[in-house]
């Protein structure tokens, strides 16, 4: 076997560990089990840990809670070698080379969570780590849960998106806290100097007042004091509704975006993206929404007005046309005419498989074509080699308006 054909088999090897890893079809049996043992793996050594750190229960059944880890321990130093060699998959690294890519991953926010996942088992056997200590870094492996969690994930991103705001609340929330203080330490100073005597003092007091917490460990015994106090604690339940406003206004927008999580993987294997740049599709991700759909789904009507344009994750579909149908598989998209156009639907498509779609509304669509000239290029030429001909024919079914670009009536 020459040396070309060998790396040519290995990297086809290492690009099929990386589909399984990332779980990039919905249809893939392998891909299905090996996700489906990580998960069941990360719950089962969460529960040990928690039922572990009951002294009796620690005694009792020593044994098995060692077996749990210990097995544990090397799937997850398996996943985490398999990650690693893979790295050069990943769509974000592809441009550093094998070396970069992978050192990349290792000091990125997911590899240290796999990396901190298979710590706690080596860390005893090399350093005289303290049981607790050792307990509570097993923890760590509730993270990897992110990556098999859409609503995880989706409150991740939901801090994320709104991390401007949030640090905003928290600006103001510090200066109400730091005034409150300034205030009781004025009011309260000479009643109680050991609890109020300094700003610092009273900051402790303002913190979890504002935080509607009120330990009772400080108390105003002076009428202004008590006054003072009462206000603070209407502004702090006013503060505090101010992020949890924010974040679960974000969190619920990112759980009705996605029924299922949108990987790197998943978005660079649909051709019309293939050939983006890392900031390009992480551009992408951020618009698109996650639709699962069973087989026989309805996903959009003749006649509808056109809302969004789809693109086939795994599955198959089937576009019913006046006069004629056709199915379209993974990797192929739909409705960018009509998106285009902002006109009505010229057929009827319905799931024949079950199904997974990203979805683009049409307001995203036409900005992130105003601002990726080269996928507006793609997605126009791509309808219209799909179509051939048929985009000048006067009988086509598609709607002539569609075509046009007026408006259905």
């Amino acid at each position: 076997m020459s040396r070309q054909l060998l790396r040519a088999r290995w990297k086809a090897w290492r690009r099929r560990l990386y589909a399984i890893l990332e779980q990039d079809s919905s249809n893939d049996g392998a891909s299905l089990a090996v996700n489906g043992l990580l998960v069941f793996l990360v719950v089962i050594t969460l529960t040990a840990t928690v039922l572990e750190s009951v002294p009796r229960l620690a005694i009792t059944y020593a044994e098995p809670f060692r077996g749990i880890e210990i097995v544990a321990t090397a799937v997850f130093t398996l996943e985490y070698l398999a990650r690693l060699w893979c790295a050069p998959e990943h769509p974000p690294f592809r441009r550093y080379g094998p070396l970069l890519s992978r050192l990349r991953y290792v000091t990125g926010l997911s590899g240290l969570i796999d990396l901190g996942a298979l710590l706690p088992l080596w860390l005893g056997f090399f350093i005289a780590a303290d049981f607790k200590t050792l307990l509570v870094l097993r923890l760590v492996r509730y993270f990897k849960l992110t990556r098999y969690s859409p609503a995880i994930r989706s409150l991740l991103e939901a801090l994320y998106s709104e991390r401007h705001a949030l640090t905003g609340c928290f600006v103001i929330l510090f200066g109400a806290a730091l005034i409150a203080a300034a205030g009781m330490h004025l009011a309260e100073r000479d009643a109680q100097p050991a609890v109020f005597g300094t700003i610092p003092d009273a900051l402790w007091w303002a913190v979890v007042t504002l935080g509607t917490v009120g330990y009772g460990d400080a108390v105003p015994v002076t009428p202004i004091g008590r006054m003072l106090a009462g206000l603070t604690i209407f502004a702090g339940l006013l503060m505090m509704a101010l992020p949890i406003g924010i974040v679960a206004s974000a969190f619920a927008d990112e759980v009705h975006r996605r029924d299922f999580v949108i990987t790197w993987g998943l978005v660079a294997r649909i051709p019309l993206f293939s050939e983006l740049s890392a900031a390009e599709i992480a551009e992408v991700m951020k618009v698109l929404r996650a639709q699962k759909l069973e087989s026989g789904a309805v996903i959009a009507r003749r006649g509808e007005q056109a809302r969004a344009m789809y693109l086939i994750a795994d599955g198959e579909v089937e576009v019913r046309l006046r006069h004629k149908r056709f199915r379209l598989g993974t990797g192929q998209f739909f409705g960018e005419i009509a998106a285009l156009r902002r006109t009505r639907r010229s057929s009827t498509i319905v799931t024949v498989a079950p199904t997974r779609l990203l979805v683009l509304d049409t307001l995203d669509l036409h900005a992130l074509m105003d601002r990726q000239p080269e996928l507006a290029r793609r997605i126009e030429s791509a309808a219209r080699e799909k179509l051939g001909r048929d985009l000048e024919e006067p009988d086509l079914d598609i709607a002539e308006s569609e075509l046009a670009g007026s408006p259905a009536p």
